[in-house]
């Protein structure tokens, strides 16, 4: 399992996005190019020490990406009619979420694999890139069993 953010506008989201990833042993993909720059100290407050202990691959373009893109490609987009808990993820699946300000291009959409959502509120636009990643990674992990182990610890 991995998680692809494809051309993210905002430091913060992605250093949440990268924590996230480095604490579910899940890999995380960066396709350029990015709203900020990537050394940016919002991205670095937001992963914490955890930057470090994340596998991160960067990609340079959308095509550098795909050249290396391994088992389905799942894409969260508002636009999908798959409820995330609908649909059936399997182990190498990596789960792509769009730019904050704009998702994902069409030629995004035409590649995918599958196309999901998280439903919502009627009225509601959208949750937070962040929010989204981790309810579907979580759902993802669920299905697939694939949640790090819980390690005991003295009391």
């Amino acid at each position: 399992m991995r998680i692809a953010l494809f051309e993210p506008d905002i430091a913060a989201n992605t250093g949440t996005i990268i924590r996230l990833g480095a604490c579910m042993g899940v890999a995380i993909d960066i396709i350029e190019p990015c709203g900020f720059p990537f050394g940016d100290a919002s991205l670095k407050r937001a992963g914490l020490d955890y930057l470090p202990r994340a596998s991160l691959d960067r990609h340079a373009s959308w095509n550098a990406f795909r050249g290396k893109l391994q088992g389905r490609l799942i894409v969260a987009t508002t636009k999908a009619r798959i409820s995330h808990v609908d649909f059936a993820f399997e182990h190498a699946d990596t789960l792509l979420f769009g730019r904050e300000s704009a998702g994902v291009t069409d030629e995004v959409v035409k590649a995918a694999d599958a196309l999901i959502r998280i439903p919502m509120a009627e009225g509601m636009r959208s949750l937070n890139v962040a929010v989204t990643a981790g309810m579907i990674l979580g759902e993802a992990l669920r299905q697939t069993r694939a949640f790090p182990p819980i390690k005991e610890t003295a009391p």
